[in-house]
């Protein structure tokens, strides 16, 4: 392991250990060095300031685990995986929720989803086109379609997932799970039908 990641992975646990007792925007810069053992300047080696530092701690700790579970049969362990995250580090990610870090968790966390549901939408498009007798879509048309639906959906679960944190992340992470998978069931490829329809035959 280099020394650069020994330093980041110690800075990340000081600020992980901070957390658990203060809230995230009372936790300054020379906190967490003294903590950590390390000068203000190394720590701008590495990041540019603590929000930073807590998004490189959610991708390497989150994201990294997720590709095997980028696709139709495997997305709903991997978001039973980032849930159970949740739970086993509920005091830092709630921290972080319901500080003026709640920003930075919202774009991650719609980071995550979506990186997982535009390949679950790839995957059913590609199914989708092997279909006997669909009429082709250009490739720029079923690209905006790829994307507006993996948004579509990534938004809908994102709204669930911060339902779930105000409520105080205390409901079983797989009854969320089973609930979104019931809902999405044959949605995701009804929509890009509906939608490659529609770019097929516009309304003139």
């Amino acid at each position: 392991m280099s020394n650069s990641l020994l330093t980041k992975n110690a800075l990340a646990r000081s600020l992980k250990k901070l957390m658990l007792a203060r809230p995230l925007n009372k936790i300054t810069i020379q906190q967490l060095t003294a903590d950590c053992g390390v000068t203000r300047h190394t720590f701008y080696n590495h990041f540019q300031d603590i929000y930073e530092l807590l998004g490189w701690v959610y991708r390497s700790e989150v994201i990294e685990d997720l590709e095997p579970y980028r696709c139709c049969a495997g997305w709903k362990q991997g978001f039973l995986s980032v849930l159970r995250y949740t739970v086993s580090n509920k005091t830092i990610c709630l921290n972080t929720f319901h500080s003026l870090g709640r920003e930075h968790l919202e774009q991650f966390l719609y980071g995550v989803i979506y990186g997982v549901m535009i390949r679950v939408v790839e995957e059913l498009d590609g199914q989708e086109r092997a279909r006997e007798g669909q009429e082709q879509i250009p490739e720029q048309g079923r690209s905006q379609a790829r994307q507006d639906i993996a948004d579509f959906y990534t938004l809908a679960i994102l709204e669930q997932v911060i339902h779930w944190l105000k409520a105080g992340a205390n409901t079983d992470p797989a009854e969320m799970v089973e609930k979104v998978a019931r809902i999405m069931e044959g949605s995701i490829a009804r929509g890009l039908e509906h939608y490659q329809a529609a770019a097929a035959h516009p309304v003139q």
